[in-house]
């Protein structure tokens, strides 16, 4: 299942964000940006979707709203 969220934080140092969609968050790791870059800005609307991850759900960025493809698995 696909959802749309926005990123609320991004630590760029360690490479750890949360995105924010429908009341819930999702955290994940910039390795899961399917475009291979590893920066997303704070504030950035988001398709994902959530797969499991070692501890827990987390979310799989498919792709950022507005712009080319991006995917990040959370």
């Amino acid at each position: 299942m696909q959802f749309t969220g926005t990123v609320t934080v991004f630590d760029e140092k360690r490479g750890l964000g949360t995105i924010s969609a429908e009341g819930v968050t999702h955290d994940f790791h910039c390795t899961q940006l399917a475009d291979g870059t590893r920066s997303i800005r704070v504030g950035q609307r988001v398709e994902f979707r959530v797969v499991p991850g070692r501890r827990g759900d987390r979310g799989s960025v498919a792709e950022s709203v507005g712009r080319a493809s991006r995917v990040l698995s959370i």
